[in-house]
């Protein structure tokens, strides 16, 4: 190898490094901010939901969490959009859970 080759192979390996280290950081920086916009989600949540209401929608979350996601972000675009004018009790929740939840459909067997 030549000196001409081996600079060429450190001109491109350090071309790669810097590359990675691009990427890193745009990813955490993508991790940050992912992060506060979830904080502010919560923040918002605290202040809309009772706490009944809230140890629901976190029950929910563990056994449906795309489901709960969804609920969240509606409540928060609610609150946001000035719609609530009070806290959002378990009964209240459980009604709008109700409308929000896909249809189930009734199967019947009959046997002849």
């Amino acid at each position: 190898m030549g000196d001409d080759e081996l600079s060429e192979l450190r001109r491109r390996r350090m071309a790669q490094l810097q590359q990675q280290a691009g990427d890193q950081q745009a990813m955490q920086a993508e991790l940050e901010r992912q992060e506060r916009i979830k904080s502010q989600m919560q923040m918002v949540l605290m202040s809309i939901l009772e706490p009944d209401a809230r140890e629901r929608l976190n029950t929910i979350k563990l056994t449906k969490p795309d489901f709960a996601s969804a609920v969240e972000q509606q409540l928060v675009q609610l609150a946001q959009s000035g719609r609530l004018k009070k806290k959002i009790t378990d009964s209240q929740l459980k009604e709008l859970l109700r409308q929000l939840a896909p249809k189930k459909r009734d199967y019947s067997i009959t046997r002849k």
